[in-house]
């Protein structure tokens, strides 16, 4: 990608025409901020957690290289606190060439990662709740889909929770730093259902 494309592609999110903060019972979820990255690098670098996501950093500062201009982040709090941090990457659907514009910035991709230290309180499930309400009445897309190693049992019974459908179990696809090659699941929700759930 050229720097110029890339410098444009930085510049706006879809996530910027959401009305931030949005606040559910007991959370508050909002755009990243420079200051959050210690706090997500302290849950991020426990083990239990740096197990399942996508690179294990070592520093505060490699952590903010990660999440980069923030774009597709998310942040989690509870009483004040960063708990979570959640990712909604817009995508283009796959469509033949004819009806391709139809298929522009339609579904999302999510992800999740919650502090240890908050387990077992239903905050996970309630942050991801509002995500999906975000990502289906405010940017208006008809599906999304996120996927875990089948090894994370805590990632994919949340999926379960929220009436995500399994639709692929993926044998030995995804390659492990520590584990080697793994399972991979895959889950969806499409928009009718989210409202016909709601």
């Amino acid at each position: 990608m050229t720097g110029r494309l890339h410098d444009a592609a930085a510049a706006t999110s879809p996530l910027d025409t959401v009305d931030w903060p949005v606040r559910t019972d007991r959370l508050v979820l909002r755009r990243l901020l420079p200051t959050d990255i210690p706090a997500i690098f302290a849950y991020r670098s426990v083990p239990e957690v740096s197990e399942w996501i996508g690179s294990a950093v070592t520093d505060v500062d490699a952590m903010a290289d990660r999440f980069g201009d923030g774009s597709t982040a998310v942040i989690v709090e509870h009483d004040g606190r960063v708990v979570g941090d959640l990712m909604v990457r817009v995508e283009d659907a796959w469509a033949q060439h004819e009806v391709a514009d139809g298929a522009v910035a339609s579904q999302a991709e999510l992800g999740w990662t919650f502090d240890p230290g908050h387990r077992g309180r239903g905050l996970a499930t309630e942050a991801v709740e509002a995500l999906l309400r975000i990502c289906f009445d405010d940017l208006g897309l008809r599906r999304v889909v996120a996927e875990c190693f089948t090894d994370n049992e805590p990632s994919w019974r949340l999926m379960e929770r929220l009436m995500m459908r399994r639709e692929a179990h993926h044998v030995k696809n995804s390659l492990h730093r520590d584990h080697g090659w793994q399972d991979e699941y895959l889950y969806a929700l499409l928009a009718e259902e989210w409202r016909r759930r709601a």
